[in-house]
C-alpha cells in the first residue's frame, strides 16, 4: 500500500515515539487519526480518545482506516502482570479484531526485544522468537504475548509485520533518559559490572521511520518480526556518561558488581510485589540485566526487509539531546 492519501490510525500517539510516527506519516501525505487516553496534539493528526480495554471505542478509532500503528502499551516497570494482561495482550486482541473487520490492510505490532530476552547476553543477535514463558517481567511477557496474536493474525486481507525498536531515545524522552538523568543527578546512578558490555539503542527518528517503513513494506516481509537499532552499539558505561554529559547530568562514578546488582534487583521486584508501594523500585532485575549484559542485534535482514536505514547517527543524536537540554 502506499501512504499518500491513506488513512493511518496510530495508538499511543501521547508518547515520544509515537508521536514521531504520527508527524512523519502526516509528513509523507497520510490521513492521520491517532487513539490514546489524552490528546496526542500532532499537527495534521485527528484525535480519538479512549482506551485498549474498551472495545467500542477501539471499533470507532479503527473505523475506515487502511493501516494501524500499534505503539500502545503498558509500559511501567512494575506492577499487577493483570494490568499489563489487559492493555497489552487483550488492548491488542480488541484492536487486531476491529482493524480487520473495518477492512484494514496493513498492521503494525509495535513489540520489543524484550519479547525474546531470557536474561543472558545478545550479541550480533537475529530477532529469536517471542517466548512469552521465559520473557523477563510482566512487560516482556505480556508484549511477547501480544506479538504472537498479532503475527498469528497475518492474513492476505490484512498483512501484519511486527518491529521492535530497542532501547529508543531522543529529547523528551522520560525512560531511557528521563530516568539515567534523574539517578544521575540523585547520585543514585551505578555502573552495573565493568560497565564494557556493548549495548546498542535507537533514536527516535529512526525508529518512526522505520515504523512508517512496515506500513508500506512488501506483502512477503510480512508474517514476522524484526528488531530495529541505530546499528550503533558501544560500551554501557559510555552511552551513559555521553547521556549525562548532553543532558547536563554528573557522570556515573560507582561500581557496583552485575552479580548484586541482580540480586538487589530480584529482591527489591519481591518486595514491590508483596507490598503497596508507591513508584516504582530504585532497581529491578530486568533493568539490573540490561545495563549488565550485552544486547545488539545484526540489522542487516531488517534493513532490507522495510528498505530502511537509521538516518541520524548516535553522536547526532547525542547533540541534538544536548541542544534539546541546554534550551529547556
Amino acid at each position: 500500500m502506499t501512504l499518500d492519501g491513506s488513512t493511518v490510525l496510530v495508538t499511543g500517539a501521547s508518547g515520544m515515539l509515537g508521536g514521531a510516527v504520527a508527524r512523519t506519516l502526516a509528513a509523507r501525505g497520510a490521513r492521520v487519526r491517532t487513539f490514546q487516553r489524552r490528546p496526542a496534539h500532532v499537527d495534521g493528526a485527528h484525535d480519538v480518545l479512549g482506551s485498549l480495554t474498551d472495545s467500542v471505542a477501539v471499533e470507532r478509532a479503527v473505523d475506515g482506516c487502511d493501516a494501524v500503528v500499534h505503539l500502545a502499551a503498558k509500559v511501567d516497570i512494575t506492577g499487577p502482570e493483570h494490568e499489563y494482561r489487559q492493555v497489552n495482550v487483550e488492548g491488542t486482541r480488541h484492536l487486531l479484531a476491529a482493524a480487520r473487520a473495518s477492512g484494514a490492510r496493513r498492521f503494525v505490532q509495535v513489540s520489543s526485544p524484550s519479547v525474546a530476552h531470557i536474561g543472558g547476553s545478545l550479541v550480533g543477535a537475529p530477532a529469536g522468537p517471542a517466548e512469552p514463558g521465559l520473557a523477563r517481567g510482566p512487560y516482556a511477557r505480556t508484549k511477547a504475548a501480544a506479538e504472537l496474536l498479532a503475527l498469528a493474525a497475518d492474513s492476505d486481507a490484512m498483512r501484519v509485520v511486527a518491529v521492535r525498536p530497542h532501547v529508543v531515545w531522543g529529547p523528551g524522552d522520560t525512560q531511557l533518559v528521563g530516568r539515567v538523568v534523574a539517578r544521575a543527578r540523585a547520585g543514585r546512578l551505578p555502573v552495573l559490572g565493568s560497565g564494557a558490555p556493548l549495548i546498542d539503542t535507537t533514536y527516535v527518528d529512526n525508529a518512526a521511520d522505520a515504523l512508517v517503513a512496515a506500513v508500506t513494506a512488501p506483502d512477503d516481509v510480512c508474517g514476522q518480526a524484526y528488531v530495529v537499532t541505530n546499528g550503533e552499539p558501544r560500551p554501557v558505561v559510555e552511552l551513559l556518561r555521553a547521556i549525562c554529559a548532553a543532558s547536563g547530568a554528573p557522570a556515573p562514578r560507582v561500581h557496583v558488581p552485575g552479580v548484586v546488582a541482580r540480586a538487589l534487583g530480584g529482591g527489591l521486584d519481591a518486595v514491590w510485589a508483596r507490598l503497596p508501594l508507591a513508584g516504582e523500585p530504585p532497581l529491578t532485575r530486568f533493568v539490573a540485566e540490561q545495563l549488565s549484559t550485552a544486547h545488539w542485534f545484526d540489522q542487516r535482514r531488517t534493513r532490507e526487509a522495510l528498505g530502511w536505514s537509521p538516518r541520524v547517527s548516535l553522536d547526532e543524536g547525542l547533540a541534538r539531546l544536548a541542544a534539546a537540554s541546554a534550551s529547556a
